[in-house]
């Protein structure tokens, strides 16, 4: 049995209007679906039935989709005002003088390097070679005056260190006085045992003989000989 054509207008019958949606919304729903697959598209898709209920279907995230959507009708549905006419004849007029500012800054900046002089004249060469000179003064004023800030931070420094050795130097001197006080003091007492040990009351035997070899003696003490 072939089906026939539906006509394209409301259902008055509620209960086949209610059948009816169902069954299409969830074709609706199928083909979003598919669309979005096969054809690797963004689709958001919003249904609310008589009754207010909600039915979606998003791609990847429904809130960027209607996001993107309003950024886009917002950029291409924009009314055309007369005002808004002179803006962007306005704005297009600023550009392509921008556009030509560079331009000239770009074969300054080439004339300058030295390339692209063929067509200058000898009071344009003169020109540049002027701005060149003044250029290279500021030049040497600014490298002597960072040449200066370095040796004044380099004689900071040298006085830094000056004074750091000095007061090592003092510090070595009094340690070295300290040790030799020391050494002093040790030499003292050595010397003091030294004349303790060789007082006169200490006697010591010697091989010397006074006398005839007949009647020589040998000296052991002041008051004691031996024939």
């Amino acid at each position: 049995m072939v089906r026939g054509k539906t006509q394209m207008k409301r259902i008055e019958n509620a209960t086949s209007r209610q059948v009816t949606f169902s069954k299409r919304r969830n074709g609706l729903m199928k083909k979003a679906f598919e669309l979005s697959i096969l054809c690797d598209v963004e689709v958001a898709l919003i249904v609310f039935s008589p009754r207010g209920r909600l039915y979606e279907f998003a791609s990847s995230s429904i809130l960027e989709t209607i996001e993107r959507y309003r950024s886009h009708t917002r950029i291409h549905n924009t009314s055309t005002t007369p005002e808004s006419a002179e803006n962007i004849q306005r704005l297009k007029e600023e550009a392509e003088n921008m556009m030509k500012k560079i331009d000239l800054l770009e074969t300054s900046k080439r004339k300058l390097l030295g390339e692209g002089l063929g067509s200058c004249s000898i009071d344009e060469l003169q020109r540049i070679e002027q701005q060149l000179e003044r250029s290279v003064t500021k030049i040497r004023v600014k490298k002597t005056e960072v040449f200066g800030k370095q040796i004044d931070h380099l004689k900071e420094k040298g006085k830094t260190l000056v004074a750091e050795s000095t007061r090592l130097s003092e510090k070595y001197d009094s340690y070295s006085s300290q040790q030799a006080n020391n050494d002093d003091r040790e030499n003292v007492v050595e010397v003091e045992a030294y004349a303790d040990q060789s007082s006169p009351n200490s006697y010591v035997e010697t091989e010397l003989f006074i006398g005839l070899p007949d009647t020589r003696t040998r000296r052991i003490s002041p008051n004691l000989t031996i024939n």
